[in-house]
């Protein structure tokens, strides 16, 4: 990947949305981080990998790292219209879309209400219903404080905006979110036209055979299992481990897709 790195803010639905955009290429793919995280926190690991990608687009949503809050709640519809926003502002008509948790949830939610920007999507470890999650996850989010977010998440915010109340408004509105969390319907999941690659880890916070569900449901579905806990397939942070070719083999699996 080339070294160059082109950083901005577009005046997205009310908020001053933060992207960079690494590399070259008419067809970009767009990353959409997890819950909790930034850019790096997600996808640091991963960018010199998708270098055969083409063009990277990696934003940061509502409330998220560089990007400010608005006085609304986080949905992960609202999330999908201000991506759409974004590119709309960057003068791209079409793209591929690859989100990772939340941001897998999101990026189902970009090829339902957004299908005429999408060309293909990846969405690793996204839930479309809560029964998509493993046994308890929920109720951990019952009386949750800042306390229970990571500290890796935690100190990656401040390094890029270190303001202590924004990083407890994302947090609340995180756990909001989580806990208002609505199944998506499966003929909306259906109604996904596009070529989709779901991926999983087999100790992921999403059960596998919630992913094996989704991808049956939708027509071009793809389906990839991984080793290991949540984002460790990606060496999110906090998560990643030294020395492991699994983001390398989780990159070029979602290149061969792609380019397929």
């Amino acid at each position: 990947m080339k070294n160059s790195k082109i950083t901005g803010y577009a005046p997205v639905n009310g908020l001053k949305m933060y992207y960079e955009i690494y590399g070259e290429g008419n067809l970009p793919l767009i990353l959409i981080h997890g819950g909790g995280s930034t850019i790096e926190t997600t996808f640091g690991t991963m960018l010199p990998f998708l270098s055969g990608c083409g063009k990277l687009i990696a934003i940061e949503l509502q409330a998220h790292g560089r990007t400010a809050d608005r006085d609304a709640p986080e949905s992960f519809e609202q999330d999908s219209d201000d991506v759409a926003a974004l590119l709309k502002y960057l003068k791209i008509e079409k793209a591929n879309f690859f989100g990772f948790s939340n941001g897998g949830t999101t990026t189902l939610q970009i090829a339902i209400r957004h299908p005429e920007l999408v060309n293909k999507i990846v969405d690793l470890s996204g839930a479309y219903r809560r029964d998509g999650f493993i046994d308890g996850f929920f109720e951990g989010f019952n009386g949750a404080t800042m306390d229970n977010m990571p500290e890796a998440l935690k100190e990656a915010f401040l390094k890029v905006t270190p303001d202590k109340s924004r990083l407890q408004a994302m947090f609340d509105r995180d756990v909001a979110r989580m806990i208002a969390f609505r199944d998506i319907p499966d003929d909306m999941i259906r109604s996904i036209k596009v070529p989709a690659l779901i991926m999983v880890s087999d100790q992921d916070v999403m059960p596998a055979d919630h992913a094996v569900k989704l991808s049956r449901l939708i027509p071009g579905g793809r389906l990839a299992v991984l080793p290991g806990p949540h984002g460790t397939c990606i060496g999110e942070m906090g998560m990643a481990k030294k020395g492991s070719r699994l983001p390398e083999l989780t990159a070029a699996l979602i290149e061969e897709f792609l380019n397929d």
